[in-house]
């Protein structure tokens, strides 16, 4: 495998959106720890884009958890309604684009395309709508439906960073504590499966559409 590194000539501007408040911490919580100790950031944007009053909270606290150390950050957890958001597509396409008239990131994550929940697959097709010009990765949120694929970028994690994101998630989020799924044996699980897979003990893993070397 080859390793990669972010262009460190400027700070880094990075977006992080996600359909569900627990979603971005899920998906890239550890890489977003590990980017911030290890690089310089310029802003850090994060959008989520439904809640309900109380996981609105959840969400304020943790987002605030995983970005205690970026001086210039930003966090909006909007109210469309969950589980339709492509049927409230126009209006979530027009706030991408206010999104992106006021804020040119280098680095966007967001989910992956070939997920099976149909917000996390509108956000991804109108992140690629939106934003032309810069580096996406897409997260995976493993779920029910068993639609975890073959990602082909991995962010090896140390066990500190493994787990502090695992804490964070588990300790902000007690609303979904009642889930089956939600436990930390499925959030360790998955991580030291693309652990595994990348010659570490933890990982996240994002699929890659497009990048320039």
């Amino acid at each position: 495998m080859l390793p990669l590194r972010l262009d460190q000539r400027n700070g880094l501007k990075i977006l992080c959106l996600g359909a569900h408040c627990d979603d971005i911490e899920i998906g890239c919580g550890g890489t977003l720890l590990k980017i911030i100790h290890e690089y310089a950031i310029d802003h850090i944007k994060w959008i989520v884009f439904t809640s309900t009053s109380e996981r609105a909270e959840e969400a304020m606290k943790s987002a605030e958890y995983f970005l205690m150390d970026v001086a210039d950050k930003e966090i909006i957890i909007e109210k469309f309604k969950d589980t339709v958001l492509p049927q409230q597509s126009a209006m979530v396409k027009e706030y991408f684009e206010e999104i992106s008239e006021a804020f040119q990131p280098d680095l966007i994550f967001t989910h992956y395309r070939n997920d099976l929940h149909q917000d996390h697959r509108l956000l991804n097709e109108l992140t690629w709508n939106t934003f032309r010009k810069q580096f996406i990765l897409e997260y995976e949120i493993l779920k029910y439906d068993g639609d975890l694929g073959n990602p082909g970028l991995y962010v090896p994690l140390s066990s500190d960073i493994a787990n502090k994101k695992v804490r964070a998630i588990l300790d902000n989020y007690l609303s979904q504590r009642t889930k089956h799924w939600f436990d930390e044996e499925t959030f360790y699980a998955l991580m030291r499966l693309r652990g595994v897979e990348s010659a570490s003990k933890y990982a996240e893993a994002f699929y890659m559409r497009k990048g320039i070397l």
